[in-house]
């Protein structure tokens, strides 16, 4: 999970975050009838839901497809948000992540998370057009385009 821990060391540094405990990341799962893909239960079980406002600057500065993420929802907000976007008209089938500063979402195919794996696709919602789109191969790689200068 390098690719993450790097992430996290140039983005997020020494600020305080609080891990997300298993048992609540387990309990989400249940009640949204899936499975996680475990680079993301990595990341917040280790580090915590991540606030990135300083991403928004670099992506800027380097053109990068992968919009501007601000915010990892935290486990209820990612159940009840993806309901409220799919009512609001984003196509069925996605589970929500992490924000931008648009109202773009980051989310993983639902169809990746009926089955346990290790990391599966990033895609992005975007508000505007109502089009999902796949951004990255996996949520390493996602965070890994952050991190090339």
């Amino acid at each position: 999970m390098k690719k993450i821990d790097d992430f996290i060391n140039q983005w997020c540094g020494k600020k305080a975050m609080v891990p997300v405990a298993i048992d609540a990341i387990t309990a989400c799962e249940e009640k949204m009838k899936l499975s996680l893909p475990k680079s993301y239960q990595y990341l917040i079980s280790t580090y915590g839901l991540l606030h990135t406002p300083n991403v928004m600057s670099k992506t800027c500065t380097i053109g990068s497809r992968i919009g501007q993420t601000q915010d990892f929802l935290s486990l209820e907000d990612m159940s009840a948000l993806t309901e409220l976007y799919q009512m609001s008209g984003m196509p069925k089938g996605h589970v929500l992540f992490a924000s931008d500063c648009q109202g773009n979402m980051f989310c993983f195919k639902r169809s990746d998370c009926l089955v346990e794996t290790r990391d599966c696709p990033v895609w992005l919602y975007d508000n505007n057009t109502r089009e999902v789109t796949q951004v990255a191969e996996s949520l390493s790689e996602w965070l890994n385009q952050l991190n090339a200068d």
